[in-house]
């Protein structure tokens, strides 16, 4: 590695045993300075190329013999400060908490979020105990919840709770349930559907199952009953089990499956049924986020090994939405 530590240039050369290495990783392993995440920024941004090229994904996978150059500004990278907002907590000790997120709340500080976030909640209420081994934006998130996906998150509170739980969720042993309204009816009423999951190459702020890159996902499916007195119904209470937890998974395997979730603009278009009742198409399109709802989780806990199970109620919002489908 070389440096010109006036104006921040990094140039990195990949050896023979670097090869197939995410070049992110890579890239904090070769330059101790610069952080993963601000790394990620970084590379999305474009500061770092390739034969003169842009790399903009953190994940491609770096090749024998390949030469980085890195423009690096000095790191903004500011710590959340904690903020008073109210935290709805399940559960509670010296290793972890457990929150019945609301929709609606960022889980940690991003472009477009930088306060006002579960991780601010969480660094008021737990001080200095939240562990520190994840990213400075992130400390103690083990796992994450789209803003608009309510339900049960876990965060860490010690460094040995932080590996733990994280090993638990990487090897897929920690156990989730959601539940979902989704569009249709499931016919089967219960299978499984995988295939890699990646960035929508049409539209960067979505995810798709991809024929090639992304990586491997996994959900299970169940239907728990359709909704509506007609025939045929024009929606149903599923619950999905993910075995692996890519972003917006659920609802990119809903929507493959021919069965959008209801509420989700990004996934599925704006939708209400035809020939309802007022009061209900009112309430149906006024639901304003993914009908998705995180209402199981089940892991080992961290220093005791026990098994611990904690379950949460479908929030009203979705309850409400339940009541006009299922009433019509």
């Amino acid at each position: 590695m070389t440096t010109d530590s006036e104006i921040n240039r990094y140039h990195v050369r990949a050896g023979e045993g670097q090869s197939g290495a995410r070049l992110d990783v890579f890239l904090a392993q070769a330059v101790p300075g610069l952080s993963r995440s601000w790394l990620k920024k970084l590379i999305t941004k474009g500061h770092v190329t390739c034969d003169a090229i842009p790399v903009k994904d953190p994940a491609c996978r770096v090749k024998s013999g390949q030469s980085f150059h890195i423009l690096a500004p000095e790191q903004e990278e500011v710590a959340p400060k904690p903020q008073d907002i109210h935290l709805h907590i399940v559960y509670e000790d010296d290793q972890l908490i457990i929150v019945n997120k609301p929709a609606g709340l960022v889980v940690h500080p991003a472009p477009g979020n930088p306060d006002r976030t579960l991780v601010n909640a969480l660094l008021a209420h737990c001080g200095e105990s939240l562990s520190g081994i994840g990213d400075i934006e992130r400390p103690g998130i083990v796992h994450r919840l789209d803003k608009d996906t309510s339900g049960l998150m876990i965060a860490a509170k010690t460094n040995t709770a932080h590996t733990a739980l994280a090993k638990q969720f990487a090897s897929h042993s920690m156990e989730r349930a959601y539940l979902a309204v989704v569009r249709g009816v499931l016919s089967p009423p219960q299978g499984e559907i995988g295939g890699n999951i990646g960035r929508n190459p049409k539209n960067r702020k979505k995810m798709a199952i991809l024929p090639r890159g992304g990586k491997p996902a996994l959900t299970r499916y169940s239907l728990i009953r359709p909704l509506g007195k007609s025939k045929p119904q024009v929606s149903s209470l599923v619950e999905c089990r993910p075995a692996t937890g890519r972003t917006h998974q659920i609802r990119v395997h809903m929507m493959k499956l021919g069965h959008p979730l209801v509420g989700d603009r990004l996934y599925g278009r704006a939708w209400c049924p035809v020939g309802i009742p007022d009061n209900a198409a009112t309430a149906i399109t006024a639901f304003k986020r993914q009908a998705l709802h995180a209402t199981m989780i089940a892991f080992k806990h961290p220093t005791s090994s026990k098994k611990l199970k904690f379950e949460q109620e479908i929030p009203l919002d979705m309850n409400e939405l339940i009541f006009y489908l299922d009433n019509i």
